[in-house]
Formats: C-alpha cells, structure tokens, sequence
C-alpha cells in the first residue's frame, strides 16, 4: 500500500505524514521538522559543518515565515534574511554575519511582515538524505542561496534595513 503524502504548511515538501513535534512559530509539518533536526543533529556532531550551520538555520527559518500573524515570526524573517544576505550577498563570515544580526536585533521592531513567494526552489528535504555525508554542506550552500534568491521580491527592503542599522 503507497504512503500518501503531505504537504508541509511551510516550505511546500511532499513527505510522508508523521507525528511528532514543530516548531513553536516557524510552522512547519513534523516531517519536515524532523527532517530539520536530522540535518541540525549532524552539525552539531561534525566541527566542519558549523561553518555552514547559520545557513541551514537562515534557510530553514525564511521557508517556515509562520502565517504572518505573530511580531516574533516576523521579525525572525526579517533578521534570518538579513543574515542570509550579509553571507551570501556580502560575503561576511558567517561569526561575522552572526555579529550583525545580533546588532540587527535591536531594531527587529521595525521589520514588517514580507509576503512569501509562491514556492521554494529548494528544501530541507534536499538536504537530509545527504545528512552527514560528503554533499551536506555543499547543498546547505546551494539551498541557503535559493531560499535567499527565492525572497528577491524583498532584498532591496532587507539589505537598505540591515546597512541602515549597521551603519549607525
């Protein structure tokens, strides 16, 4: 008998339906959430994945933006693109894209909600079947930067917000 899929609320993955836990405002399905977690576990046991952990966890955070109806998601868009775009757009190292988010934070009031796109390019669920092996952080590299492309409608707004705070 064939498992029906489901749809994550979030990023849109097909994955088998499960039960278990999600995030508290990063709405996602317990699949992909898992599938999260794996992906999160494996960095946490390997040093060399740290350098690309910020990514996984900006990519993660910006395709499960939540319904739009709580400041907390909003601003964790808001600052998790901000730090999407230092690494990526700016080419900070990711403690340094990490020391400006923290600066950022102390404006995160001021972040408005941001329609999501339609679709994602790329997910976690990319990702996790290479889990551990030698493709993980290339993919994290690839999906962080198409999760970042994927919000295009809204660079503009994230990096004139993010230098206005950095330079002040």
């Amino acid at each position: 008998m064939e498992q029906k899929l489901s749809k994550c609320v979030g990023c849109g993955s097909m994955l088998e339906p499960i039960t278990g836990p999600t995030h508290r405002y990063m709405l996602s399905s317990p699949a992909c959430f898992a599938l999260y977690s794996e992906v999160l576990a494996h960095e946490y046991s390997d040093p060399a994945l740290m350098q690309i952990h910020r990514l996984t966890v900006d990519a993660f955070a910006v395709q499960h933006p939540g319904d739009g109806s709580t400041r907390q998601a909003i601003q964790s868009v808001g600052l998790h693109l901000a730090r999407l775009g230092m690494q990526l757009e700016q080419l900070r190292r990711p403690e340094e894209a990490n020391d400006i988010m923290l600066v950022l934070g102390k404006h995160k009031s001021e972040l408005v909600s941001l329609k999501p796109p339609k679709r994602y390019t790329m997910t976690v669920s990319d990702v996790a079947k290479f889990a551990g092996k030698p493709e993980h952080a290339r993919l994290v590299k690839e999906w962080a930067q198409s999760a970042w492309d994927d919000w295009s409608d809204h660079h503009a707004y994230i990096i004139q917000w993010a230098e206005s705070h950095m330079t002040a």
